[in-house]
């Protein structure tokens, strides 16, 4: 996973690069933010397919989970007591949803934690490149399906559309992001948009 994948756009800074992604995330052991350790901490991988064009794979969770049933995700979930760190967390997850190994990820860095306001998680989100080839055997009982999307469809701002919703007499405004025939809003997409921040595309 050392070849340079190049995506040319007209996006500023110039091209997507597998280097400039890297570049661009943060290092270090994971920590959620100082004050939080209440809160109910999960992780998510966000994995970028090493094609040509450089991909995010994505899930759409089943329609029969008791929580964001049907919604568009990251592979991902709740922290565990015997996971040692929130890497462990993001990978293991990953491998019971869509049987991707750990040893095909390589980790790049780590984007800003993002809290659920409905379900009180404080989630990181872990960037890894996985190779093209993948091998992955869903789990039928949490996915319903496997996608992949552009990232230089997806970090195009003016993709990532701004909307409020009201739900228990109090509006929030979210992002959605629509991409063939699939929406991801919500913290997927908030995941997303951060990502675009931190290469400087907003």
């Amino acid at each position: 996973m050392t070849q340079e994948r190049i995506v040319e756009t007209g996006f500023p800074g110039g091209p997507l690069t597998r280097a400039r992604i890297a570049e661009s995330l943060r290092k270090g052991p994971p920590e959620l933010p100082e004050g939080r350790r209440a809160t109910r901490p999960a992780a998510v991988l966000f994995p970028i397919v090493e094609r040509e064009e450089l991909c995010a794979l994505f899930t759409r969770r089943t329609e029969h989970l008791s929580s964001h049933a049907g919604q568009i995700c990251f592979p991902g979930g709740r922290f565990h007591v015997d996971d040692e760190s929130l890497i462990r967390t993001a990978l293991r997850e990953m491998e019971e949803e869509i049987g991707l190994s750990p040893a095909k990820v390589e980790i790049a860095g780590f984007l800003d934690p993002h809290e659920t306001q409905n379900t009180g998680f404080m989630i990181l989100p872990v960037v890894g490149f996985v190779p093209p080839d993948l091998q992955l055997t869903i789990n039928p009982g949490e996915v319903a399906e496997v996608f992949e999307a552009p990232l230089s469809y997806i970090l195009e701002p003016r993709h990532q559309v701004l909307k409020t919703a009201e739900r228990g007499g109090v509006v929030r405004e979210f992002y959605a992001i629509d991409y063939g025939g699939h929406t991801i809003w919500g913290a997927t997409a908030a995941m997303i948009v951060n990502l675009s921040e931190r290469l400087g595309l907003r």
